[in-house]
């Protein structure tokens, strides 16, 4: 029984490696917008200005904010998705914790992302994003076991099948994490 359930946790990780690619808690790899095709230097695109502005200058919500400071995460662009996330009033909000850590993470400082992700975590415990990066920092700091034990908090809290679970998941078992 064991077994079965196993093989078909793999089943739906193989499934779900496409569908659950990338920095959201599930879906698609963002689709470059106007914004990461057009603006430069951690501007974003303004479709009431039409044109490319500071993010503290647009009329951009914090959802729309995020989604591109998630664009920006992954296409490598940490510096530019931090000027957008320096312009986000709410800075207690955990995703915008989750993608701080993330980008210095990603940026080489590592002990100042765990900060990040800790505050994220204290903010919101079921924020499953910010524990399958959490995570994937402790596997490439060699600490599967605090690893595992994030994984299995996501499974805990309804993330079974979810990109954050999946990722997290490979990781521990190849040693590979994700870049975005």
């Amino acid at each position: 029984m064991i077994a079965k359930k196993a093989l078909s946790i793999v089943a739906i990780a193989a499934l779900a490696g496409p569908v659950f690619a990338a920095g959201g808690d599930g879906g698609d790899a963002p689709a470059p917008t106007t914004g990461t095709k057009t603006c430069l230097f951690g501007k974003v695109w303004d479709a009431d200005a039409g044109k490319c502005v500071k993010p503290d200058k647009s009329s951009l919500s914090l959802d729309q904010k995020i989604d591109a400071v998630r664009e920006l995460a992954y296409a490598g662009k940490y510096e530019h998705a931090q000027v957008i996330l320096s312009s986000i009033k709410d800075q207690t909000d955990d995703r915008v914790m989750t993608y701080w850590g993330f980008t210095t993470r990603k940026m080489g400082d590592v002990d100042a992302g765990m900060r990040y992700y800790n505050k994220a975590l204290a903010t919101n415990p079921d924020n499953l994003l910010v524990r399958s990066y959490m995570g994937q920092a402790l596997v490439e700091m060699g600490r599967l076991d605090l690893a595992q034990t994030q994984l299995l908090e996501i499974r805990m809290r309804g993330g079974a099948g979810s990109w954050p679970e999946v990722s997290l998941a490979e990781a521990i078992r190849t040693g590979r994490t994700h870049n975005y």
